[in-house]
């Protein structure tokens, strides 16, 4: 794992001011804050940031301890594992179906993975003492960050199996479904060469996958741009690996509808 004395690149600040993110959701957009009841929600809705989150922005480091958690709303956050040669692979996706800083209410603080805006968007942004109160109030919002978690361990876990046994193609299927599910549209923004970064595969293999599913009119690819074109027709072609982490978080995060 890579030594937090060698890093280069501190994580970066998203932008705070409300009046720079036009038609920005809800905070209940994101489904665990929109899961609160009201009392709760207010209670932390006071202390929430809404934050801008641009393509490729850090919000955690290796090692580094974490003083915000975030709520993406319509972004997409991936949680990556970094090696000494400069490699990484992606170990989870967190969208408007989670939180981002699971180590700070877990009592661990740090983490040897780095967290990057995948999808640019918007989030809340929390500091981490507001949501560590919360948390130890032994409430609803602390069975639900328990249960996200235990949600979230079962995608890094699946992940883990899916890059060891199954093929690219169904990877990066997979993948593509998971980003799917935590946008509010059918469009990607996202290179070839990203794309193969997340999965840790070389970027060749992922134009080979890409184009045997854009040949196949499952998706479309233009300049960086990735549009779901058949859902199904994705669904019927990834492994099983998308099907049990989508279960585990229907099971344990239920969808809401913000109060």
């Amino acid at each position: 794992m890579v030594d937090p004395s060698a890093q280069r690149n501190p994580t970066r600040t998203p932008k705070t001011e409300r009046s720079s993110l036009p038609a920005l959701p809800d905070a209940r957009s994101n489904k665990l804050l929109a899961a609160l009841p009201a009392d709760e929600f207010e209670r932390l809705n006071r202390d929430l940031e809404a934050v801008s989150m641009p393509l490729g922005d850090s919000l955690c480091e290796p090692y580094l301890a974490m003083q915000h958690v975030y709520f993406p709303v319509d972004c997409i956050v991936s949680l990556l594992c970094l090696m000494e040669d400069g490699g990484s692979a992606e170990i989870s996706v967190v969208g408007n179906e989670g939180i981002v800083g699971v180590s700070l209410f877990m009592g661990g603080e740090t983490t040897p993975s780095r967290a990057v805006v995948q999808s640019a968007g918007s989030a809340y942004r929390l500091n981490g003492s507001a949501l560590k109160a919360e948390f130890y109030r032994g409430g609803p919002m602390q069975r639900l960050l328990l249960r996200y978690t235990q949600a979230l361990l079962t995608q890094m876990a699946q992940t883990a199996v899916c890059n060891r046994h199954h093929t690219l193609d169904q990877q990066l299927c997979r993948w593509l479904l998971l980003s799917n599910d935590r946008l509010h549209n059918d469009e990607l923004v996202m290179t070839q060469e990203l794309i193969a970064n997340m999965l840790g595969v070389r970027r060749e293999g992922v134009t080979e996958a890409a184009g045997k599913l854009q040949k196949a009119g499952l998706i479309r690819y233009h300049r960086g741009h990735i549009f779901i074109q058949d859902r199904k027709g994705l669904e019927q072609r990834t492994c099983e690996c998308y099907e049990v982490v989508k279960k585990e978080y229907d099971r344990l995060l239920p969808d809401t509808q913000a109060k």
